[in-house]
This record gives structure tokens, sequence and C-alpha cells, in this order.
């Protein structure tokens, strides 16, 4: 259970932004994806430049330009990741106001 104080603690990003956001890894997922069925002609300057990088860049797009091949990479890379992550995360969870507000009192 949160206590009150916890709620100014966290914000949610603006509409617009995670509208930008939402669409931008749509497009990028279309034109990955399903390249032969993107209208880049109507697109203006983002459709040549969108149709540029599937037509000469794919593999950049499709793979990443620096991915992690080795398997033995990958899975330290996912324990790091879980392991550092539950430590933010505990810090969050952790997290109360009002006792901060009470020891500056």
């Amino acid at each position: 259970m949160a206590s009150v104080g916890s709620a100014n603690y966290f914000h949610r990003t603006s509409l617009f932004w995670m509208a930008i956001i939402t669409v931008s890894m749509g497009f990028f997922t279309w034109t990955v994806f399903w390249p032969t069925q993107v209208p880049y002609e109507h697109l203006g300057p983002l459709g040549s430049i969108a149709q540029y990088m599937v037509k000469n860049h794919y593999s950049a797009l499709y793979y990443g330009t620096k991915g992690i091949m080795d398997v033995g990479v990958r899975i330290q890379w996912v324990i790091q990741t879980f392991l550092f992550g539950i430590a933010s995360l505990s810090l969050l969870i952790a997290y109360n106001p009002a006792k901060k507000l009470r020891k500056n009192k």
C-alpha cells in the first residue's frame, strides 16, 4: 500500500511524448518488418529517409549495428540487468517521503 506522500514522487510524462514515442516505434516496426507496404512517397522527407535506410542499411535496422551475438555474453547481460534492476527497484519500493519530512523537522 502506497503512502499518501508517495503520490508526489512519480510523475507521468506528457501525453505529447508518449504519443511521439508510440508512433515512432510503430513506424520503425512497420519499416523493418513490412518495408514493401510502407507508402514512402506519401510521407515526404520522412518517407525518403526511411526508404533510403530500408534500401541501403536494412541489416542495421533489423539486426542493429552492434548486437550481442555471443550467447554467454547475452546471459551475463540479462543476469546483470536483473540484479541491478532489483537493486534500483528496491530503492523505489523503500522510498517514503513522509519519513524524510519527519527527520527534517
